[in-house]
């Protein structure tokens, strides 16, 4: 999303986003491709700069966390109370 909905729309380069983010090329590379995660404080930074909030960010963070997940959790038992009969 920001890679194609903010940096790209605005016809930026990664090296001139991450200059007025105030962060490394590196960092925001990660983050874009996805080799790093959404910080909090990148949260902030990304939020003043595209006039959305830190929580929509680390939401969208979560949600993608959850998905990679979700597509690789075991399958796991129900728990019940002790000695209960089946």
């Amino acid at each position: 999303m920001l890679k194609y909905g903010v940096i790209e729309t605005l016809g930026l380069t990664v090296t001139a986003a991450a200059v007025k983010l105030g962060v490394t090329r590196k960092a925001l590379s990660e983050l874009l491709n996805e080799r790093a995660a959404m910080s909090p404080m990148m949260a902030i930074r990304v939020a003043q700069v595209t006039n959305t909030t830190p929580e929509s960010r680390l939401n969208m963070q979560v949600k993608l966390d959850l998905w990679k997940t979700e597509r690789n959790a075991p399958r796991v038992e129900k728990l019940e109370a002790a000695g209960a009969c089946r």
